[in-house]
């Protein structure tokens, strides 16, 4: 029986899925889909498919990939999602299909316990807090009965504690070979077991992060995969950017300091000259990042280039890494943590000197700007050439899937940023019925969106329609500072009008804490920026409304958007209707797709912004989005939650 047959098999009436999940549904679109992916496989062919919502795209690639017998691996765009598909559905479906195959989970180095530092930090004792030094037992404890390491298996230590810094490794502090504990490494333990899987659960940080690095173990896993998988690809351009380019921070060189310094009071005492070349480091990257007034900045590298102060300090970070990377030179020989420590000096000061020049012409410079450090950019303004070599590499099938591909089914815009030009395109919508289950609103007479007046305006349309909802809404902002004003002026319209439903903000706690706090509530209104438009999944009633202030068009001041639009229109292109339109589609069809999860679910999805029904382009964006009902009148939305209502409490 070929591949195909038996993924059709698999999903077919009587199949194996239905006899082994009592819950599971076969469903058309989902059959068509492994079936398109299954022949992608038997031909090592590229696809990139787009499967809406509902759709049950996780096992249409799961089905064929673990039926086709070769070395698959699967990369995911979230860790959640990973430890998902690790934990709850290979397992599940392994066991339906009744394969033997063996299954693995590699992350990055981050995430996993390091017996060295976790010593190195027991010992020394320096801590940010108190918390921090209490975590240290259970993390020992951790360490010595934990098969894997991986710090998402210890609940009892918060995810954002700061003591993870001191416990697990990067690339640049851990000594390798050279380390006490490296038989017992779980850094290299996760890398065996990747390399002797048949299926390879990666996440596309750490994808890429080792195709350029040749570190983590997926440069050993690829050139033996016979097909690799990336769910939620519409992260691809932007995550791969990041790897392609050549970045470099002042908090690298911040942490090469402190480095440095422990190993001078624990290695190297007797060289006073090591303790000495410290602190001037550390007080110039302290002056650079003063060059810049304002946290959450970013600009192009000319404009940095031209502050005050700018080039002076800029050298004074070149001359005392200087001085420091040699005085470590000398004391490499006594102890692999001194070797890395001049390693790492090494590599920070060619990175520096490279950024400072800005020789290559693909890569764009820019500055961005936090509260005690600077990041220095270089990003390519394409990845396609970069992606494109790994995809002539050796014969292999590649799959591209998402609910966000394309523009009305439309896939130039993704095939062209990922070098896909030869790609085959698939499509299937959701099996949903949005003209029933769900109403798109866009309301009357706002104002221009970049006017002052239109985050008021904003605040003052939902507050019928949170009414209407009882609460149960997500309101999605385009930027931080829309969110906290928005999130102000309906506190204070619901304290006026003794509205009582919890009003939650991003950043008031991590992300997972704020949406159990919202599904619990049962009637919050959560107001949020980028961190809730994807990866959010709310079931049922909770979430009936989702709000979103502004169609999501990159930042005008964005440099490397800056940069990919004049390249564009130097070369005769449209550059908002081939790039900038595109971008904005996909993103909106993310915040969009957060209202509707479920067969039983129902909502209302307003879109505040009047482009989508005043603009020329605006058409070209709502017919992307899953046929809704639209209406621009609020009786209909009132009266469709109270049908909502009603049907719900007669149920």
């Amino acid at each position: 029986m070929s591949l195909v047959q038996q993924v059709s098999s698999a999903f077919s009436e009587n199949g194996c899925l239905v006899q082994a999940m009592p819950d599971f549904r076969s469903r058309p679109q989902q059959q068509a889909m492994a079936q398109a992916i299954a022949e992608a496989i038997n031909s090592q062919q590229q696809l990139v498919a787009e499967a809406g919502t509902g759709t049950g795209k996780t096992y249409a690639y799961l089905v064929p990939a673990l039926l086709s017998g070769g070395k698959v691996i699967i990369s995911t765009g979230t860790k959640t999602l990973q430890d998902q598909l690790y934990q709850r559905d290979l397992p599940a479906v392994r066991e339906a299909l009744k394969v033997p195959v063996s299954v693995a989970m590699l992350k990055g180095r981050a995430n996993y316990i390091c017996h060295y530092h976790l010593q190195r930090a027991s010992q020394e004792g320096r801590f940010q807090s108190r918390e921090d030094a209490q975590y240290i037992p259970i993390l020992q404890s951790f360490a010595e009965n934990s098969q894997s390491g991986d710090k998402a298996e210890l609940v009892e230590v918060p995810e954002q504690a700061t003591v993870w810094q001191q416990v697990t490794s990067t690339r640049d502090n851990c000594v390798g070979q050279d380390c006490q504990f490296y038989k017992q490494c779980f850094v290299m333990e996760a890398r065996k077991q990747a390399l002797a899987a048949d299926v390879v659960v990666v996440n596309h940080h750490l994808f890429f992060a080792d195709v350029m690095l040749r570190d983590e173990g997926v440069a050993e896993l690829l050139p033996s995969a016979n097909t690799v998988v990336f769910d939620e690809a519409h992260q691809l351009p932007e995550v791969a950017g990041l790897f392609f380019g050549e970045d470099i921070s002042t908090s690298q060189l911040m942490d090469l300091a402190r480095d440095s310094q422990m190993a001078y009071l624990t290695l190297a005492k007797d060289c006073v000259a090591l303790s000495e070349a410290v602190p001037p480091l550390e007080k110039a990257c302290r002056d650079f990042r003063l060059v810049f007034q304002f946290e959450g900045s970013r600009m192009p590298a000319q404009k940095a280039l031209a502050l005050k102060n700018f080039n002076e300090a800029y050298q004074r970070m070149l001359e005392t890494l200087e001085v420091l990377a040699k005085v470590l030179e000398t004391q490499a020989g006594r102890d692999p943590m001194l070797e890395k420590c001049w390693q790492r000096g090494e590599s920070l000061l060619m990175l520096l000197a490279a950024w400072l020049k800005g020789d290559h012409a693909n890569l764009v410079r820019w500055v961005e700007v936090f509260s005690q450090s600077v990041q220095l950019h270089a990003t390519p303004l394409s990845v396609a050439d970069g992606f494109g070599k790994q995809l002539s590499a050796q014969p292999r099938a590649w799959i591209f899937t998402s609910a966000t591909l394309a523009v009305k089914s439309d896939f130039s815009h993704y095939q062209g940023q990922m070098g896909l030009l030869a790609a085959e395109t698939r499509h299937w919508q959701s099996p949903f019925d949005y003209g029933q289950q769900a109403l798109l609103y866009v309301p009357e007479g706002m104002p221009e969106p970049n006017s002052i007046a239109y985050p008021a305006a904003v605040a003052a349309v939902a507050l019928p329609v949170l009414q209407a909802s009882r609460g149960r809404a997500f309101v999605l902002c385009t930027s931080l500072k829309a969110m906290r004003e928005v999130h102000a002026l309906l506190k204070q319209a619901f304290e006026e009008q003794g509205m009582d439903y919890p009003l939650l903000m991003q950043g008031e706690s991590n992300r997972t804490e704020l949406l159990d706090r919202f599904r619990t509530h049962g009637n919050a209104v959560l107001v949020g920026s980028q961190s809730f438009w994807e990866g959010v999944d709310v079931r049922g009633e909770a979430l009936s409304c989702v709000i979103i202030d502004k169609l999501p068009f990159a930042p005008p001041d964005d440099p490397v958007l800056a940069a990919r639009i004049d390249k564009m229109n130097a070369e005769g292109k449209n550059a908002f209707m081939e790039y900038q339109l595109p971008y904005a589609v996909i993103t909106l069809k993310q915040g969009a797709g957060r209202l509707i999860r479920d067969e039983r679910d129902s909502g209302v999805l307003m879109i505040c912004d009047p482009r989508l029904v005043d603009k020329p382009y605006g058409r070209r964006i709502w017919q992307s989005l899953p046929p809704f009902k639209r209406t621009r009148k609020l009786d209909e939305v009132q009266a469709f939650f109270q049908h909502a209502d009603e049907s719900s409490a007669s149920l």
